[in-house]
């Protein structure tokens, strides 16, 4: 009987109750239209130093790096077992964890002890990517690509694909020394740190000066590795700037250097009158390019011959990358760099 009281006073008070209780809640503005709802999205990374505009383009620039490197790797390298070199260094007691693929049991058949084999890429690289954030680096031509674009592109492509490999990355940024410097790592969370440094836009008021920013960066690499330097090295002392690098080289560091130019400082815009202006002195001149062109690109050749015999010399890789140029390039060019 309770419950039949109960149930007729709860009937008694909805009837009693304004007619807005009995109605429905209003259903979503986007279901009004015969859309869905939109799901809410959690970033899979966040950052107290990002606000959400800053925080797309990084996420873009992750994206970017991905879809890079495992498309290159899937025309390039079907097997499972890319990155690890042929060339046998020693043996180390096999640990939990480690791949049973490299356990020599011709070892273990005479000690009766677990023991894998190490080999060459399995011992631990770091590979240091300076990149060039100097006001010339700002410099864009019509529809391309502005350069200190395509180097942090390229930068966060190799830092992907470095990371990937089993190797350490780490990315310095330099002007007229270095500005800043993120340690190396090899860990998925690494890889954002690198990629938020390459958010940062190109210094203005620098002026390129390579040589200083080698001397600085020498102080932070203590254990042999790779350096791989993107810029454009306009306006560079190319000799005071492998004098830097003699240091690294001595200590048994591996140096690439790429170099990256515009098609318009290759062979000067086609127009018919042209005021340049240097990016980092302010210096500005007004010419008829085809009146000069043929005397600058014997000029820019020797100055990037200059590069190269100076590279060949020393044992160190050269290549020169175009901002209409392939990504995929600079990839072909780093791992023919990594196999040396």
């Amino acid at each position: 009987m309770k419950q039949d009281a109960t149930f007729a006073d709860m009937l008694r008070l909805a009837k009693q109750a304004p007619a807005s209780w009995n109605r429905p809640p209003p259903l979503p503005a986007a279901l009004k239209t015969g859309q869905p709802p939109p799901i809410p999205q959690k970033n899979l990374f966040t950052s107290q130093f990002l606000n959400p505009g800053e925080l797309a383009r990084f996420e873009n620039l992750m994206v970017f790096a991905r879809t890079i490197v495992e498309g290159w790797f899937a025309g390039r390298h079907k097997s499972p077992h890319f990155g690890f070199s042929a060339e046998f260094v020693e043996h180390k007691p096999y640990a939990h964890g480690d791949d049973i693929a490299h356990i020599d049991w011709r070892v273990y058949a005479r000690t009766k002890k677990l023991y894998s084999r190490k080999y060459l890429e399995e011992t631990d690289m770091t590979v240091h990517l300076l990149v060039d954030a100097s006001p010339s680096m700002d410099y864009t031509g019509p529809k391309r690509e502005r350069k200190f674009s395509r180097v942090a592109r390229i930068a966060a492509a190799l830092a992907y694909l470095m990371i990937r490999q089993g190797d350490k990355a780490a990315i310095g940024l330099f002007a007229d020394g270095m500005i800043d410097q993120v340690p190396p790592g090899g860990t998925k969370r690494h890889i954002h740190r690198l990629l938020q440094l390459l958010e940062r836009p190109p210094v203005p008021g620098k002026r390129t000066n390579i040589p200083r920013a080698l001397q600085q960066a020498a102080a932070q690499m203590r254990k042999r590795g790779r350096i791989v330097i993107l810029s454009d090295f306009l306006g560079t002392d190319v000799d005071a700037m492998f004098d830097a690098l003699g240091q690294f080289l001595h200590r048994g560091f591996e140096v690439m250097i790429l170099q990256v130019l515009d098609p318009d400082e290759l062979d000067l815009p086609a127009v018919n009158v042209a005021r340049f202006r240097d990016m980092e002195t302010h210096q500005e001149v007004q010419v008829e390019p085809e009146e000069i062109r043929a005397a600058y690109q014997r000029e820019l050749k020797a100055f990037t011959d200059g590069i190269r015999q100076h590279a060949m010399g020393r044992r160190i890789t050269y290549e020169m990358v175009s901002t209409k140029a392939p990504y995929l390039e600079a990839i072909e060019a780093y791992m023919g760099f990594r196999r040396k």
